[in-house]
């Protein structure tokens, strides 16, 4: 791919890894969960989270979160495309970094909308839902598999 002389590729910035775990993921779902700047309180809600899960299932934490997170990340999205004056869904795979990117905002959204008391509780209960394959975020990657699998006759508009 030629690049012009004034671009140039932005590295991305990482997130420090979490204290407890050493982990970027943890440590990017925590950055997710913050509110209004209080990242202490979002840290102590996915840490307890963490803990119901180990909890519930008796395996390590991370394990199980690194699963649920495998299960929400979407293979295919579509993206819009204007050709000749009309708009088309062309499907596309997902990059890497965009598939933990969009499970992560998943796996919070359907965290917030929840009915259990605490934050934490409701992580926790989406995460084990994402683990049996079932839940809002689940639906949420379905529904995008099912949106570029119904537009796979636009594929060849790719380019």
């Amino acid at each position: 791919m030629n690049q012009h002389p004034m671009e140039r590729v932005i590295p991305g910035r990482y997130p420090t890894p979490d204290v407890r775990y050493n982990s970027r993921m943890v440590e990017k779902l925590i950055n997710y969960v913050t509110k209004e700047g209080k990242k202490s309180i979002a840290r102590k809600i996915v840490y307890e989270a963490l803990d119901i899960l180990k909890e519930k299932t008796g395996e390590q934490p991370l394990e199980v979160f690194y699963k649920a997170l495998n299960n929400l990340m979407p293979k295919l999205e579509t993206r819009s495309r204007r050709v000749g004056g009309s708009s088309y869904q062309i499907p596309y795979e997902v990059p890497e970094e965009r598939q933990r990117t969009l499970a992560l905002r998943w796996l919070v959204g359907a965290a917030r909308n929840r009915r259990e008391h605490s934050m934490a509780a409701r992580l926790a209960a989406e995460m084990l839902d994402a683990l049996k394959n079932q839940g809002e975020a689940i639906k949420k990657r379905e529904e995008t598999h099912r949106m570029a699998e119904s537009n796979r006759a636009f594929a060849h508009y790719r380019w």
